[in-house]
């Protein structure tokens, strides 16, 4: 595919035709393909945050600086690549690889489709490490000796990094290599003086130094995009072409993809029908939501969900039908338009830049700033998450004691109850605390589903019932990556959501799910509960309606919760 195209109708084409007139009579786009960063005020938008645009060309440089780092690899049989990252450090080479995977033999494994693994076409793999399901760490241990482990993020190493990395490093010490040989085995991702930097030279890893003021969100053609996917096999030559075909397009004011998409996301964010907010997009991929659906959600999460304002994506199962705070986009249908209100077609370079400039634009009609990150609201949960760790030793995290106990499921609600409390409310089983949360869902709000469990369980399951009873749109991904890219618009955005979060024990025979973290007094089991507890806390300290399951047996209560669900949506 070459063309570029974005057609919309009906009363979101009435908007975003108004939208995009208003653009170009205020001459964004002419401002924008000049990067003049007076478009956001002078002091909030430096200029050096607008060098995404240049990507499709200044990319360039950088693929020839990592030809010889891709001949050692291949020379030296390095053809599977752990990338530890989360949000936009991982979400665009996923989407690079799904693309690419199946256009030549050496695709993904079929088993790897459900650990995190992506196959490339010159026969390589991809393997993302995120916190969540550990089929994918036990994928990537089995295959050591063909390892290259990339280590990707803006700052620091998050709590996950830190746990992947000295697993990592402790597995191929008992394979044999030494420290020497282990430190070739990593390749550091991050930004020029980043705390992360200063930590891989004293390492001795291999450093690959990015623009510290790029955006992250607008990252996916820079290095953290583009050279995890590379060394996995993806022809990043051609991503770039298909991106740079795009850039000309987006200094016109009426033959210009890019300003139409912001027009509409903003538009429609700003004032859909009967003059609600249109603020909730439902995006639709062939074959399923994919990880460019995820890198979406994540540019649009942290690109736009700031004062109160944002526009939140969602995947089909979530959605229960037309509403009239959503609307739905298709990427790349093989058909017509169809059901959707818009449908964009571009190849995957272009899809990149075509999104981030949208997300420029979104932002400037919704008049906050696109380009600050969303760290904070992020970092939060995180630093609570660590400060659990070490506080509690090997004791309780958190100090929390559940509500009640319903067949070996701990509920924790934060809701509003009549008498203050669930037991005063006469609430002690799981689907009167089901039916509790989605009456909390506000007229104009959502659900949004978290799981931080080892096995393959997603909230996509109870997504479709609980989507139809509450008669409102549900979210769901797994934690902690979930909401690493969507908790900006959760948090400092309209704050309509309400939240279902799912933690577990470490399911009985999988031993990798409570693997002991090197030098760290806890294990992956035990973090990935801290980071459960912290992120609902941090929810509930905003005022949010949150109820958090922790299934005592992560297969059994799996089943009671799926059942609760059916009886709740029944109700």
């Amino acid at each position: 595919m070459s063309g570029f195209d974005v057609l919309t109708r009906g009363e979101v084409l009435d908007t975003a035709l108004q939208a995009r007139d208003y653009l170009v009579s205020c001459g964004v786009p002419g401002a924008l393909a000049a990067k003049d960063p007076r478009l956001w005020g002078r002091r909030t938008v430096d200029h050096s945050r607008l060098g995404w645009l240049d990507l499709p060309e200044a990319s360039r440089g950088l693929l020839k600086q990592i030809e010889g780092l891709i001949s050692e690899v291949r020379y030296t049989g390095l053809d599977h690549i752990v990338l530890i990252g989360l949000g936009a450090e991982s979400l665009a080479a996923e989407a690079i690889m799904d693309a690419r995977g199946g256009d030549e033999p050496g695709g993904a494994l079929a088993a790897g489709d459900a650990s995190g693994t992506r196959g490339g076409p010159g026969g390589g793999r991809l393997t993302v490490l995120d916190g969540g399901d550990t089929a994918a760490l036990g994928f990537a241990l089995e295959r050591l000796d063909r390892t290259l482990v990339v280590l990707s993020s803006k700052s620091g190493v998050s709590l996950e990094g830190d746990a992947y990395r000295r697993i990592f490093s402790e597995a191929f010490r008992r394979h044999g290599l030494s420290e020497r040989e282990i430190a070739g085995r990593f390749l550091v991702i991050t930004d020029h003086g980043s705390p992360l930097h200063d930590f891989a030279r004293q390492s001795g890893y291999r450093i690959g130094l990015t623009d510290p003021h790029l955006p992250g969100h607008f990252s996916a053609l820079s290095a953290y995009g583009l050279v995890p996917a590379v060394l996995a096999g993806a022809d990043a030559h051609g991503l770039l072409d298909e991106a740079a075909a795009l850039t000309p397009l987006l200094a016109d004011g009426e033959e210009n993809p890019g300003l139409l998409l912001g027009a509409i996301l903003g538009g429609c964010a700003q004032q859909g029908v009967r003059g609600a907010p249109r603020d909730k997009l439902v995006l639709r991929e062939n074959g399923g939501s994919g990880a460019l659906s995820g890198w979406i959600g994540h540019l649009l999460s942290v690109g736009t969900g700031k004062r109160g304002r944002g526009v939140l994506t969602f995947d089909p199962p979530g959605s229960p039908g037309e509403l009239p705070d959503a609307h739905e986009v298709a990427i790349n249908p093989r058909s017509p338009q169809g059901e959707a209100d818009t449908a964009l077609w571009a190849p995957l370079g272009a899809q990149f830049l075509l999104w981030e400039y949208a997300a420029a634009v979104a932002g400037w009609l919704l008049g906050v700033n696109p380009f600050e990150p969303g760290g904070t609201v992020v970092q939060e949960a995180e630093d609570d998450a660590v400060t659990m760790l070490r506080a509690a030793g090997e004791g309780p995290l958190g100090g929390e004691r559940p509500d009640f106990v319903d067949d070996d499921v701990e509920v924790y609600a934060d809701l509003a109850w009549p008498g203050g409390s669930a037991a005063a409310a006469g609430v002690a089983d799981l689907p009167s605390v089901l039916d509790a949360l989605l009456g909390s869902v506000a007229g104009d709000g959502y659900l949004s589903i978290v799981t931080y469990l080892s096995g393959d369980f997603s909230g996509r399951y109870l997504a479709p019932a609980l989507a139809r009873r509450t008669g409102r749109p549900v979210s769901y991904g797994p934690g902690p990556g979930y909401l690493h890219s969507t908790g900006s618009v959760h948090k400092d955005g309209p704050g309509t959501g309400a939240f279902l979060i799912v933690s577990g024990d470490p399911p009985a025979g999988d031993p990798l799910a409570d693997h002991p973290v090197p030098g760290r007094p806890y294990s992956l089991g035990r973090m990935r509960l801290a980071r459960a507890v912290a992120e609902a806390r941090a929810l509930r300290q905003r005022g949010l309606p949150v109820v958090r399951l922790h299934l005592r047996d992560p297969v059994a209560g799996a089943g009671r919760l799926t059942e609760a669900v059916r009886v709740a949506a029944r109700a």
